[in-house]
């Protein structure tokens, strides 16, 4: 396993998930290759979003088949070197959870739909699943919300 994505597995288990993170043959740098590659809904793939706040990062996790209302929400898109510097991941590997600092986070009420949502887990080809209740539960932060 990768060591960015060995790291992110302990940082999931630090936060009491259960979880295993599992490397994947292809890409799943986008919902719809993530999607494909573990063979589930579309909407139960999370995208792990940057955004900035008054300069500040705030994690959006959002299903992967809606899209984010930024300036309803009062948002601005991170560029990748603000997400990195936030999260302390690349785009297209960003987890929900386990970051270098803990991020105000709010979470697309729709990923509710499902008993189990698949996430990133710091690289292309690393995800896991989990159940969706835990992951709100493990967010330090979170509020739940319609973000689209």
């Amino acid at each position: 396993m990768h060591p960015t994505a060995a790291r992110v597995q302990e940082r999931l288990h630090a936060r009491g998930l259960g979880v295993e993170v599992q490397v994947l043959p292809d890409s799943a740098r986008t919902a719809v290759e993530a999607a494909a590659a573990v063979g589930c809904d579309l909407g139960q793939i999370v995208k792990s979003l940057v955004f900035l706040r008054r300069d500040e990062p705030v994690m959006v996790l959002c299903a992967g088949d809606r899209r984010v209302d930024a300036k309803r929400l009062g948002l601005r898109s991170a560029g990748a070197e603000e997400a990195r510097a936030a999260t302390g991941f690349a785009i297209g590997g960003v987890p929900p959870i386990g970051h270098d600092r803990d991020l105000d986070t709010v979470v697309d009420e729709s990923l509710r739909r499902f008993e189990t949502v698949w996430c990133a887990a710091g690289t292309p080809h690393a995800v896991f699943e989990v159940s969706t209740e835990a992951l709100i539960s493990a967010l330090p932060s979170a509020s739940v919300v319609d973000v689209s």
